[in-house]
């Protein structure tokens, strides 16, 4: 049924949770999985750096700091006997959503596993989301994971 599922994965906590999902899924139904890492020159732009400098200064320490990442989080799945590899691309004009979804396409994945912070209003409106672009556009079925919620302090 989901023989391939694509993880999007930035490290951040949300998907390192969308990760868990995936592993415990892998594991009961012996899916493969691919981890995608998007490099998004966007992201880190201030305006005031010429493309030179981009190319070879902030470049090299992305990919490398993207393979470690990548590299380790794929080891993780395999300690628990998930076959997994990994896939890093640059975003360079590509939108990260359209690079997700042709991943996808191309590797012909069964499920996308991808974490989400659920924003709302204002903050959704002004950054976008990548997570509602995905499952909108997406060939096959998409698993939003978010963190799970605190558990409230208890009172005193």
């Amino acid at each position: 049924m989901y023989e391939k599922i694509l993880v999007p994965f930035d490290g951040s906590p949300t998907s390192e949770q969308a990760l868990k999902e995936a592993a415990g899924l892998a594991l009961k139904v012996g899916a493969q999985v691919r981890l995608l890492h998007i490099i998004d020159p966007l992201t880190h732009a201030v305006g005031f750096v010429r493309p030179e400098v981009y190319r070879t200064d902030f470049l090299p320490v992305a990919l490398k700091g993207a393979d470690t990442m990548l590299r380790k989080a794929c080891e993780q799945l395999s300690a628990q006997g998930i076959q997994a590899e990994t896939r890093l691309l640059e975003a360079m004009d590509a939108q990260v959503a359209t690079l997700v979804i042709d991943e996808a396409r191309q590797w012909d994945a069964r499920l996308i596993v991808l974490g989400t912070q659920g924003r709302r209003g204002l903050a959704r409106m002004f950054l976008g989301s990548d997570a509602e672009q995905i499952a909108r556009t997406s060939p096959v079925p998409v698993l939003l994971v978010r963190l799970p919620e605190a558990a409230p302090a208890p009172s005193a």
